[in-house]
């Protein structure tokens, strides 16, 4: 699924006109060429899980709580990719609800049950006044919380981490993507690169919020192999980032680290969750 979406985010940079005027005149960051939300949902079978709606300007975020069997052993915060919604992600949250993380997992504008249209500047603000919300749950409040962000997703993980450290127990990068001006570099022809590297900027990145998160376990997975976000992107994060931290790299596909061996998997998210 992200490769089609790189597909398209490289039609995006061949037909960008090379005049800096007309790029000046856009006066954005392209959000239309990185996110690509889908409203169809899949059916989600065989898991527990509660809704939850919030209302912000004229736009509704959907979210959904997925509940463990027992008493949780810590509450997991989902941020998603750039294409599909919470959905289509249960190849990852579900493994991690069996092994004893209720997963907290966010669809932002224009993903899934969501309204309006997704930004970088309104994903972060929007992430901001949900973890506001859910941390004031008393379903999510007593136990330790845990950030994962998957592909895109690892950008606005990133940042809600380093905004709220004191309430934070640890941090998950799944193919990490180190800006939104990196990953639009890869599939930039080198002609462009200067143009790209000048006009579509980052307004946060999870390369320079590493830098800022202390103390907090950390735990970046990435394919070696990965043809969506190259490996290069997660390791430079992950030099940036301060200890404790472990890199996790595998063979595989992008995100497919929980597909390909998922008792290693859930093996080294319980080692994070034992640092605390």
């Amino acid at each position: 699924m992200f490769n089609q979406k790189m597909k398209k985010m490289k039609k995006f940079v061949l037909t960008i006109s090379l005049s800096i005027a007309a790029i000046c005149s856009t006066l954005a960051q392209f959000d239309d060429r990185f996110y690509f939300p889908s409203k169809e949902w899949e059916v989600i079978e065989n898991m527990n899980y509660e809704e939850y709606n919030f209302t912000i300007e004229s736009d509704t975020l959907n979210a959904i709580l997925f509940k463990t069997e027992t008493a949780p052993k810590a509450t997991m915060l989902f941020y998603h990719g750039a294409g599909g919604n919470i959905s289509t992600y249960t190849f990852i949250i579900e493994p991690l609800v069996n092994a004893g993380f209720q997963v907290f997992a966010v669809d932002f504008r224009g993903y899934g049950k969501s309204t309006g249209v997704p930004t970088h500047v309104n994903i972060a603000s929007d992430a901001q006044f949900i973890f506001n919300q859910m941390t004031k749950n008393e379903k999510m409040e007593e136990t330790p919380l845990i950030v994962y962000g998957a592909s895109m997703g690892t950008q606005i993980a990133t940042k809600i981490t380093k905004d709220n450290q004191s309430k934070i127990s640890g941090l998950i990068l799944d193919g990490t993507v180190s800006s939104f001006t990196d990953i639009a570099l890869h599939s930039t022809p080198e002609e462009q690169k200067g143009i790209i590297k000048q006009y579509v900027t980052s307004p946060y990145s999870a390369k320079n919020d590493i830098k800022e998160i202390e103390n907090l376990p950390k735990i970046f997975i990435h394919s070696q192999t990965d043809e969506s976000v190259p490996f290069e992107q997660g390791k430079v994060v992950f030099n940036n980032a301060s200890g404790p931290k472990e890199l996790w790299a595998y063979e595989g596909n992008h995100l497919d680290a929980v597909v390909n061996n998922e008792k290693q998997y859930i093996q080294k998210i319980n080692s994070l969750l034992a640092q605390n």
